[in-house]
């Protein structure tokens, strides 16, 4: 399942240069590209945006997003062939 930033969102940058397939880009929430987000899966062990962003619960599960942890490594290895 591809991660999503909510409203509670700060905009303070920190997530922006954690993310392995460069799925974060500004705006008002910053905005995750579903197509490239991974949940870091083929890169770490838990979402590097989750673990830098200093507001509780604002990197939340995509609901329209939802794949498997293959899936998402498929996706990590199509982007990174």
């Amino acid at each position: 399942m591809a991660l999503m930033i909510n409203d509670n969102c700060e905009v303070c940058d920190a997530c922006v240069l954690e993310c392995p397939n460069e799925a974060i880009s500004e705006g008002d929430p910053y905005v995750i590209d579903a197509l490239r987000c991974t949940e870091c899966v083929g890169e770490f062990d838990t979402p590097q945006c989750q673990l830098v962003c200093p507001v509780e619960e604002c990197i939340v599960p995509n609901p329209d997003f939802v794949e498997s942890r293959d899936e998402l490594q498929l996706k990590y290895d199509s982007l990174h062939g």
